[in-house]
């Protein structure tokens, strides 16, 4: 490991082709962190990041990865460890998910293991095989959502997914915890992007209920996100770990 404290930080962001992925990634950047971010499908988005980040004079690379291919992750972690100068990364953001807006009595058992496939078990089994490359004192955040705090309609099986994230989250603070490392949740509130299908973004009616209860008087941007993040891993300190964090505007305060 490279004891060179000047030596430039590296953050993995998963799902960071776009969205609260792409506005995280280049908040880092932004910090004086050096990005690998990670797409399913779209690389011409990915390659799009990338050369965001490159010109403000970050290093970055896009790798695929599917988080719900448990399997593949042994590979992916060769991948990203010739991507790493000394072996090591900082920061961890676990951010790849989709969508699901389901009543209980209509989710079928397929959508069930999906939603959890995708933001409990790709992130636990993400986490477990790439901590060993993840520096002491490194720093991981999982996203979560104000839907763990507040009840809409169609949102128990996601919700359920996010909540059971933030109780893995308080787990890996305690068990990493011995080599300095921090797990916090950033929860997001909602944020007009392409996620879900742009579920908030083509709906008026829905973006002026969020604003009017939200403290804020405002909807989020992704970079209200993405900042929050940013400050999070590079300028928050040691010593808050294990926390919910939600970043909503006071939505329903």
């Amino acid at each position: 490991m490279n004891d060179d404290s000047t030596a430039p930080r590296i953050a993995l962001v998963t799902g960071g082709n776009r969205g609260l992925g792409r506005a995280t990634a280049l908040a880092l950047a932004d910090a004086g962190v050096d990005v690998i971010l990670t797409y399913r499908t779209n690389a011409s988005e990915a390659r799009d990041v990338v050369a965001d980040i490159e010109r403000r004079h970050r290093r970055a690379v896009a790798l695929p990865l599917d988080i719900t291919d448990v399997s593949s992750f042994g590979e992916f972690a060769r991948t990203l460890r010739d991507h790493l100068p000394d072996g090591r990364f900082h920061i961890l953001v676990n951010n790849a998910g989709s969508a699901l807006y389901s009543l209980l009595a209509d989710t079928t058992e397929e959508e069930f293991d999906r939603v959890f496939a995708v933001h409990v078990k790709g992130p636990f089994f993400l986490t477990k095989t790439l901590e060993p490359l993840l520096a002491d004192g490194g720093r991981i955040v999982n996203i979560s959502s104000a839907l763990t705090r507040m009840s809409f309609p169609r949102s128990g099986p996601y919700a359920s997914a996010k909540g059971a994230v933030e109780v893995l989250t308080r787990y890996q603070a305690l068990e990493y915890g011995g080599r300095g490392i921090t797990a916090n949740v950033i929860a997001a509130g909602a944020v007009p992007t392409d996620f879900g299908g742009g579920h908030l973004r083509s709906s008026p009616e829905l973006q002026k209920n969020m604003i009017e209860s939200a403290a804020l008087h405002r909807l989020a941007t992704p970079e209200d996100i993405g900042v929050a993040i940013a400050g999070l891993t590079t300028a928050s300190g040691d010593w808050v770990t294990g926390q919910r964090i939600e970043a909503s505007g006071g939505v329903r305060l």
